[in-house]
């Protein structure tokens, strides 16, 4: 019939993210992209820690976008260290389980 109840699902990862290489001051996007129901909650691990956004800390210069996407507003990189440079993977979750993106590595170009 045409009232079929919606069963919930499971998360999965329709859009993963990709390497990127970027210059350090430059904007940047980590794509990802969940489906589930209901609607799973994305979180980013960077080398297996929690990357903490604009939610977590409203000065981050990281942003969670609504699709899931992690967007750094520019590549911070000094010389004492290159704090966005790592693995990333993203993870979607809901309370039918969870599902996680492929690892996409961001790398700042060299000076």
């Amino acid at each position: 019939g045409s009232n079929t109840q919606l069963e919930d699902t499971a998360p999965r990862i329709v859009e993963h993210p990709t390497d990127v290489l970027v210059s350090k001051g430059e904007p940047a996007t980590l794509s990802c992209k969940a489906e589930g129901r209901p609607a799973p909650v994305v979180e980013w691990y960077k080398d297996g820690e929690r990357v903490e956004t604009d939610r977590d800390d409203p000065r981050s210069h990281r942003t969670l976008l609504p699709g899931g996407s992690l967007f750094f507003l520019r590549i911070l990189h000094g010389r004492r260290g290159k704090p966005d440079e790592g693995v990333y993977v993203c993870v979607a979750r809901n309370y039918l389980g969870e599902a996680s993106s492929r690892n996409a590595s961001l790398e700042v170009a060299g000076e």
